[in-house]
């Protein structure tokens, strides 16, 4: 499955940014051994429904570690079977597109 997934605290710093909270859900995500991306608005993971589902909730215990309440926006995609997903999919669409626009 891939999961995409953005956590936020409540409470931020002085600016109301968030970054040092994100950064510790994010590095959770990194330690976990997943395959994963972040971008400025999501962090995608990809792995067996157990093992995601742990990243996630460790992440968001990150989070909750220094926010009294954290919002989660989750999207699963659930494909048995399937692996490399993350970055297959992106590879299908560009090959369509003869890579036009690729980053």
């Amino acid at each position: 499955m891939i999961v995409a997934f953005s956590i936020s605290p409540t409470t931020g710093d002085e600016t109301g940014g968030v970054s040092e909270a994100v950064a510790a859900a994010v590095r959770v995500v990194r330690e976990s051994g997943l395959p994963h991306e972040t971008n400025a608005m999501f962090t995608n993971i990809e792995g067996e429904w157990d093992e995601c589902m742990d990243v996630v909730k460790r992440a968001v215990d990150a989070v909750a570690a220094v926010s009294p309440r954290v919002g989660l926006v989750l999207k699963a995609d659930i494909r048995p079977g399937w692996d490399g997903q993350l970055t297959a999919k992106v590879e299908r669409v560009n090959a369509l597109l003869g890579d036009e626009g690729a980053e």
